[in-house]
């Protein structure tokens, strides 16, 4: 059933003390009517911008909303776009002080970077007089503003708000064509699904006369430093553990206690599950080397032939390609064992991660032209450009049907999925701005189909209390002196924690090697960054009532 344009949406449960009653609140003060309010506007002259881009994204000159927000402003804009080596490329900017006058991207600018070059940035909270789209959005969804603000009050970065993604950012699929051709059942459990993988590879699943070619599982690359969307830690809600963002750095709560899974015993049960797996054959062997052009590849087969069985991923055609995705169904969660009850099972909570993009714009405090600056900041979050931003121009990526409504438009090109265009075309999930919550957009198929394929999943979702087991690392902010201390001791810890799972899971010995580990990654750092995130999160609690 198609369910663009609208969907069920629960509220944010985390965020239910700042935002009860905001998300019916119009938007206000500005960008209402998409009329491109630009707060005053700039003057002559030139401003440079740093975007962080997705390397599919094209060049910033071919975006028509970027000419709206020079009229807006008053400006023209010189851009430098960053699409690779950004962690290389940023410590030597900041640490010379020379920065341009705004730097765009999601996250590009960190907290732990306001905190260490705090003189670089200017602080917002005295010019949000010269902001109404901005002073909008957090009147309108003041987690916004929460996440904006630091400690004593100041705002040098501004986030984004997103609304319309689902509470989870990975689904489960398993080729249902597959498991009709070898008269095999859906599982429900571990045990099950090993021995569908098992029957997938042994038996020819994809029915091409090759009994060879099958991968039975497979997932997105993990990086070094913790764990992301489309893998295989989803499985710790199995065991009925609540993670967040694809697993992250690992943090999570259980009853009133900040815990880490990288040293809980169910997330050694999974390793040792995954390498039973990997043992028999039964996971990709590029699992470990794999970039993610090749794990989307791979999936997507030869022409109707598939090639893997089992996997994780955004959206069904996203992950497989649309001549593909009629094959695939979305799988409830499985139980690690017979004695777990639905009632039990969690999955993955990103609804922080996916409709709220912490440090979206960031402004120098050293900018020449501070009053077109200010106007261009206030242009992204203007109702008609946030959309264009996020889906890309109008006419060609989306339709504006009136002051309220609009259409996002399939991609000109057939054969590209609808994930894919919209990062070609803008800056999307990267860019800053404002959905507004009282607007109607019809949905583009990818993220109806994620909403449409999350629903075996909302039992589990449902089990997760994100007021209570969920560490709300986006609204807390920490101390330089404590921010430093958790990166260095993560350099340690992910060392360790991320050779080690890769290791047990392609050669075994997580058992035996399990509680020296536990003791190594403890003392290398990670005891330390759990008090740490121990004492913020009691001082949130308290401030939350």
């Amino acid at each position: 059933m198609s369910r663009a344009g609208q969907f069920r949406r629960r509220a944010v449960p985390a965020l239910a003390a700042l935002t009860v009653g905001a998300l019916a609140l119009a938007a206000c003060s500005g960008g209402g009517d998409g009329d491109g309010d630009g707060g005053g506007g700039g003057g002559d002259g030139t401003l440079q911008i740093l975007a962080l881009k997705h390397p599919l994204t094209g060049a910033m000159a071919d975006m028509a909303w970027v000419g709206q927000i020079e009229e807006a402003a008053g400006v023209t804009i010189e851009w430098e776009e960053v699409s690779a080596d950004w962690d290389q490329k940023k410590p030597t900017m900041l640490a010379a002080g020379d920065i341009p006058d705004l730097i765009v991207g999601t996250n590009a600018i960190t907290n732990g970077d306001l905190a260490t070059f705090n003189g670089l940035f200017e602080d917002l909270s005295d010019d949000l007089e010269s902001l109404p789209n901005v002073t909008g959005m957090f009147e309108a969804v003041p987690a916004t503003e929460s996440m904006a603000t630091q400690p004593e009050g100041e705002i040098f970065s501004l986030p984004s708000y997103r609304r319309f993604w689902p509470e989870t950012g990975t689904r489960q699929f398993i080729n249902q064509q597959w498991l009709d051709n070898l008269g095999l059942e859906q599982p429900t459990t571990w045990d099950e699904l090993h021995e569908v993988l098992l029957a997938f590879k042994t038996q020819d699943a994809n029915g091409n006369g090759d009994p060879n070619d099958e991968i039975p599982m497979d997932w997105a690359p993990v990086g070094e430093t913790g764990f992301g969307l489309f893998q295989p830690t989803v499985l710790l809600g199995s065991m009925g553990m609540p993670i967040s963002d694809g697993g992250g750095a690992g943090y999570f709560v259980e009853d009133g206690e900040v815990k880490n899974f990288l040293i809980d015993e169910r997330y050694r049960d999974l390793i040792a599950f995954l390498h039973e797996l990997y043992a028999d054959g039964l996971i990709s062997q590029d699992v470990m080397t794999q970039d993610y052009s090749a794990y989307q590849s791979v999936a997507r087969g030869e022409g109707d032939t598939a090639r893997v069985g089992f996997t994780w991923g955004w959206a069904g055609s996203d992950r497989v390609g649309a001549q593909l995705v009629g094959q695939y169904s979305a799988l409830p969660p499985l139980r690690a064992d017979e004695s777990m009850s639905e009632a039990d099972l969690t999955w993955s909570y990103d609804s922080y991660m996916l409709n709220y993009g912490v440090n979206s714009i960031t402004m120098s405090a050293q900018s020449d032209n501070k009053e077109a600056a200010l106007a261009v900041i206030n242009a992204f979050y203007d109702q008609d450009i946030s959309l264009e931003v996020l889906w890309g121009d109008f006419d060609e990526n989306i339709t504006k049907v009136d002051d309220t409504s609009y259409e996002v438009l399939p991609p000109t090109d057939e054969t590209v999925d609808p994930s894919t265009w919209k990062w070609t075309t803008t800056l999307a999930d990267n860019g800053p701005g404002w959905i507004r919550d009282d607007i109607d957009v019809v949905l583009p198929s990818d993220l109806a189909e994620a909403v449409e394929q999350s629903q075996p999943l909302e039992a589990a979702i449902a089990n997760v209390d994100p007021d209570a087991d969920i560490f709300p690392g986006q609204l807390i902010k920490m101390s330089q002196e404590d921010l430093n201390t958790i990166s260095i001791n993560n350099t340690a810890v992910f060392t360790i924690a991320m050779q080690r799972w890769a290791t047990w899971i392609t050669e075994g010995g997580v058992e035996s090697g399990w509680d020296g580990y536990v003791a190594e990654v403890g003392g290398s750092g990670l005891a330390q960054n759990i008090e740490i995130h121990q004492s913020y999160y009691d001082e949130f609690s308290s401030s939350q009532g």
